[in-house]
């Protein structure tokens, strides 16, 4: 399919390649590049890793059409970590030292990237986070030492967005329902922090364990504590369980949650009671830009689920598979981990991808290409993602450069 998309990427990349080849005749080798990832295709979180999956294969599959990297092939080394920490670890040991991929685009469960990490540090290999969103993960290592890059929204964005949304409204008394994991502690850190500078004291911290079946002792808890609005902090399946349960018991407040309230398994695991919930997005459905459905529809035919399991994650892993290939071609030929990630760091110009368009989204401070001023307030309708204010839509036409 010839859409307008892959006609975008034809004329950046073939005038890229053009380049490029007048300066390299001498090149020959035609093995292909290997590119690693590494997220959770089963378990709990497959929604996402299947996405990033999937994300991360639009765009090899257009690069590879354009003419590859000097004539070389790109190729996909997958390995599954079961959103489990110890098996993520492998697999980066796996990739790095014994597959030897050029880098890596991994990660869609924080405890799983935050134990993995030093393998791609200690061995100076670009990691690119494409879903995984706790704030330490581009915080362990100064940025200008760091391998370590993000094009995913970190928790600290995601949590201010989140408290701001509640005191617009003017709320005061929010519930906060998070889970016993890596994810839910450093999101409760942020939550707490994120209210604190509004002077809002939550009402009530519920802690639940990852896996609950039923979360309605705990929404009880909620709402006879006084509370006014509801934040429930955890991934896709349990995100569904408690919007099930705060139907079951009745309580109609305001449901809030991170970008877990909108992947698929959300919606299956609460049978539709997610609709009109409220979650953080830096990319939905959109008629309004050419970019966004040209995505969606190459997307379609290598994967037909409906909805995406998460949007986010696709999008966000073939943005970062698109920022990794351009500093390829800004590295003069030194592919090595200093090479990409000094290329990270210095991309001169800027991609239209599917979340934004980046115009210097990494630097020798900063490794997260996501800024507040890109994020939107989605909702559940009619079992699709959409904008919960019905003008973001168009307004999300209107370019929005990292701040």
């Amino acid at each position: 399919m010839k859409n307008s998309l892959a006609s975008v990427v034809s004329l950046s990349f073939c005038a890229v390649l053009a380049l490029a080849a007048g300066g390299a005749g001498a090149q020959t080798k035609n093995d292909p590049i290997r590119i690693g990832l590494i997220f959770p295709l089963t378990g709990g979180s497959s929604d996402m890793g299947h996405s990033a999956r999937v994300g991360a294969q639009v765009a090899i599959e257009e690069v590879n059409e354009v003419g590859g990297y000097l004539g070389r092939p790109f190729e996909l080394v997958v390995r599954d970590d079961k959103a489990d920490p110890e098996t993520g670890v492998k697999a980066a040991e796996d990739l790095v030292l014994k597959e030897k991929v050029l880098a890596t685009i991994g990660f869609c469960n924080t405890g799983v990237a935050a134990k993995a990490l030093d393998v791609f540090q200690k061995n100076r290999h670009v990691l690119l986070v494409p879903c995984a969103t706790g704030t330490v993960l581009t915080a362990k290592y100064s940025a200008s030492e760091s391998f370590i890059f993000r094009t995913a929204p970190r928790d600290a964005l995601q949590t201010q967005f989140l408290a701001a949304e509640i005191a617009k409204r003017g709320l005061s008394r929010p519930a906060l329902l998070v889970d016993k994991s890596g994810y839910g502690d450093a999101g409760l850190v942020d939550l707490e922090a994120a209210f604190a500078k509004l002077g809002i004291k939550p009402a009530i911290v519920v802690r639940f364990a990852v896996g609950a079946k039923s979360l309605i002792d705990e929404v009880k808890q909620a709402k006879a504590a006084g509370a006014d609005s509801l934040i429930g902090w955890t991934v896709g399946p349990e995100s569904g369980v408690l919007a099930a349960s705060r139907v079951e018991a009745g309580w109609n407040v305001p449901a809030f949650g991170p970008w877990g309230l909108s992947h698929r398994s959300a919606l299956e695991a609460s049978k539709g009671a997610v609709e009109g919930a409220m979650f953080v997005q830096t990319v939905l459905p959109n008629i309004y830009l050419e970019r966004n459905n040209a995505f969606r529809l190459r997307y379609l035919k290598l994967s037909r689920e409906t909805p995406i399991g998460s949007m986010m994650s696709a999008a966000q892993a073939y943005d970062a598979m698109h920022l990794l290939l351009r500093a390829m071609f800004e590295t003069r030929q030194d592919l090595s981990g200093p090479g990409l990630k000094k290329a990270l760091e210095n991309l001169p110009r800027r991609y239209s991808g599917v979340v934004t368009t980046y115009d210097k989204p990494f630097s020798g401070a900063d490794h997260d290409a996501i800024s507040a001023n890109m994020l939107w307030l989605g909702t559940w309708h009619g079992g699709e993602r959409a904008y919960y204010y019905a003008e973001d839509a168009k307004r999300a036409s209107v370019i929005r450069y990292k701040e």
